[in-house]
């Protein structure tokens, strides 16, 4: 685990454009912390690293926004509105996770039995003074598979 001290959101799209720099197909990136606590502007630099130019609002409505036109094709997903695990694979989740190109799942405790075993964790943790800290978390065989 990593953890580093963010004290802008340009700080937090920062690390998010790093992490974006080591994925590649297959990836799920896993963005937790309360509401407010800068996933999505952790989302954005992901986007950006990956060569997103577009605007990346926050999927909380449309529960996935796709992306295509970076170096990787990005599927942010936002499950804080889903009622159950069958609204995702109703909708195909099975075709995005593990497939061509990078998902990012925004609160992924709604339906845990969907994730695969191998991901990374980003838990994002509001401090008092308006900075944020953020951990890395691999989970499965990340580590090994990101050498």
């Amino acid at each position: 685990m990593t953890t580093v001290s963010a004290v802008t959101k340009e700080d937090t799209q920062a690390l998010g454009r790093r992490v974006a720099q080591t994925l590649r197909a297959g990836d799920v990136v896993l963005l937790s912390g309360r509401m407010g606590a800068g996933k999505s502007e952790f989302a954005r630099g992901v986007a950006r690293g990956l060569g997103i130019t577009s605007a990346v609002p926050s999927p909380s409505f449309t529960i996935m926004n796709l992306y295509d036109e970076g170096r990787l094709p990005l599927y942010h997903f936002d499950w804080y509105r889903i009622g159950d695990e069958s609204e995702l694979t109703d909708m195909g989740l099975e075709e995005y996770i593990g497939g061509d190109g990078v998902c990012l799942i925004e609160w992924h405790e709604r339906a845990e039995d969907l994730l695969p075993e191998t991901a990374l964790e980003v838990l994002l943790s509001p401090q008092e003074d308006g900075a944020r800290l953020i951990s890395l978390i691999p989970h499965g065989q990340w580590e090994a598979q990101h050498r």
